[in-house]
């Protein structure tokens, strides 16, 4: 990491150059070699004497710029509070998952998540679960319970063999009716012989 300190319209002296230059040392083992921090020094004497020295911070990293500023009596009080201030948001910032692409497959990619294309970037899970009453009913009133909630399937009790239903609406417009069994053999039709799966 490369440790730039300058003054904003007064001269730098030589124990707070040294002095910067320790204390960004540290940010070393977060930080790589092509990262620079700008650091510049000012005093503003219309503040209070306990914040009249300020310290500015540019921290570059991986072309992205983190700034922060802090005010003390000294520029070493401003230092030490800038320091800190500068590392919380460097580990922050390393810690952040972040897509690392080049600005083409950056579109890309971002291009995919807007039309909902993108691959899903986590196994999918139960995020909600439903508890409701359930009454039996014959095949055409879950059809119609169907239609008036505006839904693509339906789960009911079936009034003729009293057991439970699962309706649902068909890429054709049509209906299919699933019928669990237990232990079961599992069937393509009906006793009936119309076909609803």
């Amino acid at each position: 990491m490369r440790t730039i300190v300058r003054g904003k319209n007064l001269e730098v002296p030589d124990r707070v150059r040294e002095y910067a230059e320790r204390k960004f040392a540290r940010l070393e083992r977060l930080l790589d070699d092509r990262t620079d921090a700008i650091v510049e020094l000012s005093n503003e004497s219309h503040r209070s004497a306990t914040d009249a020295h300020i310290v500015d911070v540019q921290l570059v990293i991986d072309g992205k710029t983190l700034r922060s500023t802090a005010s003390g009596a000294s520029y070493q009080a401003a230092l030490d509070v800038v320091v800190d201030k500068v590392e919380r948001q460097a580990i922050d910032f390393k810690e952040k998952p972040r897509i690392r692409a080049r600005p083409d497959e950056e579109k890309a990619i971002l291009r995919k998540l807007a039309d909902g294309t993108a691959e899903p970037s986590h196994d999918r899970k139960i995020v909600k679960t439903k508890r409701f009453a359930i009454q039996p009913m014959f095949e055409e009133d879950a059809v119609a319970a169907m239609e008036d909630l505006g839904h693509d399937f339906y789960v009911f009790v079936n009034g003729e063999t009293e057991h439970l239903a699962v309706l649902y609406r068909r890429k054709d417009g049509n209906y299919g009716l699933i019928e669990p069994v237990l232990g079961g053999d599992y069937s393509t039709g009906r006793r009936s012989g119309k076909s609803h799966t």
